[in-house]
């Protein structure tokens, strides 16, 4: 059963259910933008991504991102996903999250791409 992220009830009233590659990218979602000691039982999980908000934007910040991301993608997803690629690029404000990554049980190759500002 892949659960629907964020959290929802259907029209049944049921818990919500999302199709796999969803559900996928949920998961990368939320590990990534989970900082780690948020979680009470697993407090390395998460990337840290989300704590990055407010804290100066350079090429040095974005190399350690990059390093903690894939280690954190390897780490909690290795047996679900294989990254391919993931760069995480400068631009003024914005750090630019570009992950491209193959679905080990269909083999399907995904490419996403997220944008946060930080200042």
């Amino acid at each position: 059963m892949n659960i629907h992220y964020p959290f929802a009830f259907d029209r049944r009233g049921r818990v919500a259910e999302t199709p796999r590659d969803d559900h996928v990218r949920d998961m990368i979602e939320q590990l990534l933008f989970t900082g780690p000691g948020e979680r009470v039982n697993r407090p390395d999980f998460g990337s840290g991504l989300q704590q990055l908000v407010f804290a100066p934007n350079s090429v040095e910040l974005a190399a350690a991102l990059q390093f903690t991301m894939q280690a954190s993608l390897q780490r909690w997803l290795g047996d679900v996903i294989s990254v391919d690629a993931l760069s995480v690029d400068v631009r003024d404000a914005t750090l630019d999250v570009a992950l491209s990554y193959t679905i080990l049980a269909t083999g399907e190759v995904r490419n996403d791409m997220l944008s946060r500002s930080v200042s």
